[in-house]
């Protein structure tokens, strides 16, 4: 049986989703009255990489909220890749979002968290008050993006197949190595907690998919359409709201040239911190220094809604 507290890391009480593609996992925290901050994961993580966020949001009064992608913690993982296409995990997650009739809230996005939370910003702007933005994209890519080496190796087929899904090579590979420049942090526990979803081939098929969803072309399909889409709705309902940006600067994937080619291209007078020596997963390398931030943001902003 597994622990799913790690020793304490992640006390907080489990909730539920139905979705017809299987049940969602999320957690839901503080009063209910509080502004409601969403915070969205990427791959191969789950909502424990916030475990460092949540009791501090709590206690400045604001009301949690962390899901689960299907695939991914403790949500189902039903061995079927179409379900794991960016399209259908923004439908779920809308789906989830909208059940709790949130109002006033603030996105907290973070590589595939961008695409799957900002899509329910832009199609709700009436439920979302800010953003703060991690290193994540929604963009059309500009010219040809450069996918970091590890990532390449996992798109291929075949071989794919063998390190993702057979050896945990995105676990043990990109997210314990490539992804952190600070190791040490991730403890035994921890990396217990971010292997514990994936135990088995068949599980992994979400982690999988994810990298073989990354544009890499200005004109590849359905991804042009969904990122033109979310360009063009950002830039109309968000650029007279408050927006901050803490972006991790060793990022191999969204580097630097991200944050100014894309993200500041579509929020140019949007707040900027830098993060140096801080890597993809920086909400393990940085989170002491991200938390302030957010909770400065949350309090200081004159937020609509």
């Amino acid at each position: 049986m597994t622990d799913w507290t790690f020793g304490g890391l992640w006390p907080y009480e489990p909730r539920w989703f139905d979705t017809p593609d299987g049940r969602l996992h999320y957690v839901d925290e503080g009063p209910r009255d509080g502004r409601p901050v969403v915070l969205l994961h990427g791959n191969p993580t789950w909502g424990f990489l916030y475990r460092d966020f949540i009791g501090p949001l709590v206690d400045a009064g604001h009301r949690v909220i962390v899901p689960d992608m299907l695939g991914f913690g403790r949500s189902d993982k039903p061995d079927r890749p179409a379900l794991y296409r960016i399209g259908e995990h923004i439908r779920r997650t809308d789906a989830l979002l909208e059940s709790l009739d949130l109002h006033g809230a603030v996105v907290v996005p973070q590589d595939w968290g961008g695409p799957v939370g900002l899509a329910w910003a832009v199609d709700h702007p009436e439920r979302v008050a800010g953003l703060f933005l991690l290193n994540t994209a929604v963009h059309v890519p500009r010219g040809r993006f450069k996918v970091p080496f590890s990532l390449t190796l996992f798109r291929a087929p075949g071989l794919g197949e063998v390190m993702v899904k057979g050896l945990a090579a995105f676990h043990r590979l990109f997210l314990f190595k490539v992804g952190v420049m600070a190791p040490e942090r991730l403890t035994p526990m921890v990396k217990r907690a971010y292997l514990a979803p994936h135990p088995t081939w068949s599980s992994r098929t979400a982690v999988l998919v994810f990298p073989r969803e990354i544009p890499v072309r200005p004109d590849e399909q359905p991804w042009a359409r969904l990122a033109a889409r979310m360009e063009e709705g950002l830039e109309r309902h968000f650029r007279d709201r408050p927006v901050k940006i803490v972006w991790a600067m060793r990022d191999p994937g969204f580097t630097p040239d991200v944050l100014r080619e894309m993200w500041l291209e579509t929020f140019p007078d949007a707040d900027v911190v830098r993060l140096d020596e801080v890597g993809h997963y920086l909400q393990e390398d940085a989170h002491e220094r991200i938390v302030p931030e957010l909770l400065d943001f949350l309090a200081k902003e004159d937020f609509h809604g």
